[in-house]
């Protein structure tokens, strides 16, 4: 693999004008650059110093003179850890939020990302403690939506050292990060014993491969999905009703049931396995419970899903602007008008029952006020002069898995 351009998962390039490229300076990333210089397409490149190492600062400054040396405009991102949760997690999602504005500001058509098939084998074992299901264990997507860019992954059926051996073969020289090998660190170990399972056979290309043909199997299950989802869904004012009586096998239920709730709270993510579980349990038996940001109520044949009142109790925002990520508030503009969650004012609005909507559906509606007054409450039989509009999602049947 020595052409600039060979093996680049031409599916993910298709139809780019201006691509972004997230390069750490790190072999994979070089690589991937390199490689994509010789498609034509308008290429930007991204560096992020998370400042946790002294070295950082001297990787980002080799990767812009790589890309200076081939007039590809690039830009070091950096940010600093505010010592709060875990901090891996903290640094990848900050990788993706500021890139992702980076992107936008640009407005770049994606921004593809360095990860191989390693990745791909090293990801599975970490999954294996939580025991996943097809999904949990399937391949990275090639393609996936986060912060509002799309994503790329153009290099997931290559491995590490193949990318090496390129990167020798074009006299490019590349960074080593040490936290790679840091066995403090769950990716390490996990890369570690990937190696250790190469003489058995069962390395990163079998692995990858296992998780290639569970992609395929999650892609089908979907599929499938999608047409059960446009019978067994009813969206209801921000509500969904799902029926999942009659015969539905057991991982369809399962697939349905995770993509309402995701739906419905707005999450990127998924429950746990045993979450889900837990509530199915709990709604064989009749019972309300909460989950994920959402309400699950039985009701009929079918169960309701709602947002939960207390995950948006807090939340505050402009009448124009989109709040919980779903609804916007369209009507007169005038000073002091914010839009929260209606709350226990909905005895206010005498006209409630009328919608036909639960109590605790209606708590969680968005209302209009200015300062303690109420203006309008347009779910609960109240709107004045004012209408909500969900543009913060598209329709439940229609929206495949979130990747």
């Amino acid at each position: 693999m020595t052409g600039r351009g060979d093996g680049l998962d031409p599916s993910s390039l298709a139809g780019l004008r201006r691509l972004g490229v997230a390069v750490s300076g790190g072999g994979d990333s070089l690589a991937c650059l390199d490689m994509l210089v010789a498609t034509g397409i308008e290429l930007h490149a991204v560096t992020l110093d998370h400042g946790l190492r002294p070295e950082a600062a001297q990787e980002a400054e080799s990767v812009a003179t790589f890309c200076k040396a081939r007039v590809i405009p690039h830009q070091t991102l950096r940010w600093t850890w505010d010592g709060r949760g875990n901090l891996q997690a903290a640094a990848r999602e900050a990788r993706y939020r500021l890139i992702a504005d980076w992107a936008l500001s640009r407005q770049l058509d994606a921004v593809a990302l360095g990860h191989t098939a390693d990745d791909v084998a090293e990801s599975f074992l970490l999954r294996l403690r939580r025991a996943p299901g097809c999904d949990g264990l399937a391949e990275m997507p090639v393609r996936f939506e986060r912060h509002g860019v799309r994503w790329l992954r153009p290099l997931l059926r290559h491995s590490r050292a193949g990318l090496r051996s390129h990167l020798r073969a074009r006299g490019i020289d590349w960074s080593e990060d040490p936290s790679n090998d840091d066995m403090r660190y769950d990716r390490a170990r996990a890369r570690g014993l990937v190696s250790e399972m190469e003489p058995m056979g069962t390395g990163a290309d079998a692995i990858a491969a296992t998780a290639r043909n569970l992609r395929a199997a999650s892609d089908a299950l979907d599929w499938y999905a999608d047409r059960e989802a446009a019978a067994r869904a009813t969206e209801d004012r921000g509500d969904l009703l799902l029926d999942l009586s009659g015969p539905i096998p057991a991982e369809m239920s399962r697939r349905l049931l995770n993509r309402a709730l995701s739906w419905v709270s707005g999450h990127g993510t998924a429950p746990r396995q045993a979450s889900l579980e837990r509530l199915t349990a709990a709604l064989a038996d009749r019972q309300t419970r909460t989950l994920h940001g959402c309400r699950i109520t039985p009701e009929g044949d079918c169960i309701r899903i709602a947002r939960e009142f207390s995950v948006v109790a807090g939340l505050r925002s402009a009448p124009d602007a989109l709040w919980d990520g779903r609804w916007r508030l369209h009507g007169p503009a005038a000073p002091g008008l914010e839009v929260r969650a209606l709350g226990d004012r909905l005895a206010e609005c005498r006209d409630w029952r009328a919608t036909g909507l639960p109590r605790q559906s209606l708590m969680a509606s968005p209302a209009i006020f200015r300062d303690d007054e109420l203006v309008s409450a347009p779910l609960a039989g109240s709107p004045g002069a004012w209408q909500a509009t969900a543009d913060g999602r598209g329709n439940f049947a229609a929206n495949t898995k979130d990747d």
